[in-house]
């Protein structure tokens, strides 16, 4: 058997309630009026009932938001409590510089613990195995509104829970670092370094249309050829013909950099590219975009991967971080017939929340190696680093 809790105004319609949920073959194991009518405010009534095991989860979920509820109505009563009785104890003992830096103290306090009633109401629709303490709650509601994945967020919920030290449990700022250290462990980095000769770097581009790949590339080869601490001869082979403007766009960017650059349309002309650029210590490979549900150009990319070439080629697939989180899973199961070496994610200066970036890393294990942060070439390209992923995540205000 199992014990549930109705609550509603007045006697009847919580029983009403029971009825509804549970039918009349249920037995009620206690009633009490838990707060008294008034002029200005309902009255509240308790009805507890036993049940067997198998309800189903629609109820199980609207009795956890009346418990909810009510847990949040006991605590409104303790901290009305809390302000009054710190008070009249200060007044009683300290100065009034004392007083003033101790009511501070305790305002703090307090207002930590609003932070974590006003966050405790959360979605329900996936917490029937996840029992959150409301220490915990501000930092669940901020995960999940960056658009973490809901199942990733719980298990990392139930690790903190059962491992964070109590001592840390005391206010938002300690719960918020242990939850920052966690998650930073969590996320697979490719650290950039740099070739040297004799060795060559040949990396090839791929994802689908209109993330910025073409932009990302120009990118990183004024990083390379410029930005570094050795400035590295750099090529670019393009294999998108079907796009004159993104022919066109890598062309200038390249005459513009003073790097070589070759067209290619089949295999053979690729290992030709190859050869050709092969002085070089970066090659760089655009590729045409395509959905990632046409697997007939995806299996083209393939084909060109399988030529002999002096140096392994890294397939780096390029994703938007405005992609729900669904989205980029997809996205990476088809262009998984790749041999993908690396992420890089672009657009992070289009949003703030970057939970589904998070999840996607914590679901494939793949490192990611660079954000493109705008569109300014070369400036907009950063190294990808953890802490800049955990702010789109962690640092930020509940509305």
């Amino acid at each position: 058997m199992k014990l549930k809790t109705f609550t509603a105004p007045t006697y009847t319609e919580a029983l009403k309630k029971v009825k509804d949920a549970l039918g009349d073959d249920v037995i009620i194991v206690s009633s009490k009026e838990v707060k008294k009518k008034t002029l200005t405010s309902e009255g509240l009534y308790e009805i507890v009932v036993a049940v067997e095991e198998d309800v189903s989860l629609k109820e199980e979920k609207k009795n956890n938001v009346e418990e909810v509820m009510l847990k949040l109505s006991s605590a409104a009563k303790e901290i009305n409590k809390t302000i009054k009785e710190p008070v009249k104890e200060i007044k009683n003992k300290l100065s009034p510089e004392e007083e003033i830096l101790k009511l501070k103290e305790e305002f703090s306090k307090l207002a930590d613990t609003i932070k974590f009633l006003q966050a405790t109401i959360w979605d329900m629709s996936h917490k029937e195995n996840l029992e959150l303490p409301p220490e915990f709650s501000e930092i669940y509601a901020l995960s999940k509104a960056s658009g973490m994945y809901y199942r990733h967020l719980d298990e990392i919920m139930k690790l903190s829970i059962q491992y964070m030290p109590f001592k840390m449990r005391k206010n938002r700022e300690t719960i918020k670092r242990y939850f920052h250290t966690l998650l930073k462990k969590m996320i697979p980095i490719r650290v950039e370094r740099e070739i040297k000769p004799p060795h060559k770097k040949i990396m090839m581009f791929v994802g689908p249309t209109g993330v910025g790949k073409t932009t990302t590339i120009a990118k990183l080869a004024a990083r390379y050829a410029y930005k570094l601490s050795s400035r590295h001869k750099v090529g670019i082979i393009t294999l998108d013909t079907y796009r004159i403007g993104a022919v066109e766009q890598l062309m200038t960017y390249a005459k513009m950099m003073k790097l070589p650059i070759e067209t290619v349309v089949d295999p053979n002309d690729f290992e030709e590219a190859l050869n050709t650029l092969r002085h070089n210590d970066y090659i760089l490979i655009d590729t045409v975009g395509s959905s990632q549900h046409d697997k007939e150009k995806i299996e083209k990319l393939k084909t060109f991967l399988s030529v002999d070439s002096f140096a392994e080629i890294s397939v780096n697939l390029v994703l938007s971080a405005v992609t729900k989180y669904e989205d980029l899973i997809d996205i990476y199961k088809n262009f998984s017939i790749l041999p993908i070496d690396t992420l890089i994610f672009t657009k992070l200066d289009e949003t703030k929340t970057y939970g589904n970036i998070f999840s996607l890393l914590l679901e494939t294990k793949k490192p990611v190696s660079y954000f493109s942060i705008g569109q300014e070439v070369p400036d907009d390209l950063i190294v990808a680093d953890a802490n800049y992923l955990l702010k789109g995540i962690l640092d930020k205000e509940l509305n």
